[in-house]
């Protein structure tokens, strides 16, 4: 376990952080992320003081940093017997985080093109996290260094998403790098959560649509000791499709071929509008969801910027949530690209600072907040699968934690540790360095896979842009 470098509760007058209302609903498990190393061409340090070197600046830069060696616990008004109900707190009491190291008999070339797999050489990648544990014994974040018999690394993190978001842990990874390298924190990292509720908003949305409804399929599921059909939706795999920057170019121009570009109030749709668009088509396609059935489409939205005053530079913690875009199937399927790129815009643009302030206030006066982490949980409603007729299209395109260099060069993939839910998909940027490329991490049924690979690209072929 590896604590703060000294005991950073000694400046903190309250050794228990409160939680704001976003970072309460996220899921209780942990999110995985991972980075591949090549072998080290010019190592400062030998290879085998690698470990020691990360270790020691990991416990420096939790000083400033010192959230993620706290742990999380129900707070003193919450009943433990009901399910989970109810809020958490974080105790900044430095116990520490869990660093492993490994070693591995596989060399780089066998993990391919790097997708989440279900293999057991991958699953070694990453830390074993036991959920039976209770939560106020669990670190918030799991690392672990792996080297190969080749002379290359990975590195896994597997953090508490109630704790941080993607941003958060960004700056948290790129801070560590660079006291690693023996340079200086370029900014610390802002831990007053309360900046996010403080402010007030007169407007009120319905929010109901975002926060605790989904579609669900038009034929009757299966129940849940239908063994066959059941094991039949759960057997999924995850692929990985490449996007040049011509095809990403295509699919832009699709999006935007039926839009009158100079009018006034008309801006191109981006990349990830476009790709997001055609994902979400082809899902519909490979599932053969009926003409009237209700589509949803998941898109994060990171709301920093959007409240008014934005919130500081370095704020720690969650600043996204989810909104969604609804389509009925056949509509999905029939129209123009521009059509459903112009809903997933509308969702994203509904995110105002009004609707932000509105949307902390709902999640304040929710009493059972299970409801909200349920649409984060792969499981619910008796173990019965709920990824189709949904899909999640996450932008991770922009996130600042690319380029993450302790030393020893940057990355040559970065990407999501395992993606579990039917429909689920991460765009990424491509680290081979052929800039504007994208990479597309999708989860599926493995009857689909064949299907939505050639629906992915020949649509992209058979356009005449």
């Amino acid at each position: 376990m590896v604590r703060p470098a000294h005991d950073q509760q000694t400046s903190c007058t309250k050794p228990r952080q409160f939680l704001s209302p976003l970072d309460q609903i996220n899921s209780l498990t942990h999110t995985q992320i991972i980075y591949f190393y090549q072998p080290p061409k010019i190592l400062c340090t030998p290879r085998d003081t690698i470990f020691v070197t990360l270790r020691d600046s990991l416990s420096r830069v939790l000083v400033p940093f010192y959230p993620l060696a706290g742990r999380l616990r129900w707070s003193v008004d919450h009943d433990q017997t009901d399910n989970h109900n109810g809020r958490l707190e974080l105790d900044c009491n430095g116990h520490g985080v869990a660093f492993f190291e490994a070693e591995l008999d596989a060399e780089l070339v066998e993990f391919g093109d790097f997708t989440p797999s279900s293999t057991m050489n991958y699953r070694c990648l990453f830390s074993c996290i036991d959920y039976n544990v209770p939560i106020h014994e669990m670190p918030v974040l799991f690392l672990q260094l792996t080297k190969f018999k080749c002379g290359g690394m990975s590195l896994s993190m597997s953090f508490s998403h109630i704790v941080a978001d993607g941003v958060s842990m960004a700056h948290f990874l790129m801070e560590w790098a660079r006291v690693s390298r023996g340079e200086p924190i370029q900014t610390m990292p802002c831990h007053d959560r309360n900046v996010s509720i403080i402010m007030r908003t007169s407007q009120v949305f319905d929010h109901s649509v975002d926060f605790l409804h989904l579609p669900r399929l038009l034929i009757e599921r299966p129940k849940a000791d239908d063994h066959r059909e059941v094991e039949k939706m759960m057997k999924r795999t995850v692929i990985s499709l490449r996007l040049t920057k011509y095809q990403v170019g295509k699919l832009q121009k699709n999006a935007n071929h039926d839009c009158q570009i100079d009018e006034q109030n008309h801006v191109a749709y981006t990349r990830y509008e476009a790709v997001a668009a055609h994902i979400w088509r082809c899902m519909s396609k490979v599932r053969k969801n009926k003409d009237e059935q209700a589509t949803t489409n998941i898109i994060t939205v990171d709301a920093r910027c959007r409240l008014e005053p934005a919130l500081p530079e370095g704020y720690f913690g969650n600043a996204i949530f989810d909104v969604k875009a609804t389509i009925y199937a056949g509509d999905l399927v029939a129209k123009p690209l521009g059509y459903e790129a112009s809903r997933i815009r509308a969702a994203i643009e509904k995110v105002t600072n009004e609707y932000v302030l509105s949307a902390i206030h709902f999640i304040k006066n929710q009493q059972d907040l299970s409801r909200l982490r349920q649409l984060y949980s792969f499981f619910v409603e008796n173990k019965i699968f709920l990824g189709n007729p949904n899909v999640a299209v996450t932008n991770w395109v922009n996130l600042p934690a690319y380029g993450l260099d302790f030393g020893w060069g940057k990355e040559i993939y970065f990407g999501p540790g395992d993606l579990e839910t039917d429909g689920d998909s991460v765009v990424l940027r491509d680290c081979s360095g052929d800039i504007g490329s994208l990479i597309v991490v999708l989860c599926l049924q493995v009857d689909h896979v064949d299907d939505f690979k050639m629906h992915f690209y020949k649509e992209i072929l058979s356009s005449s842009l």
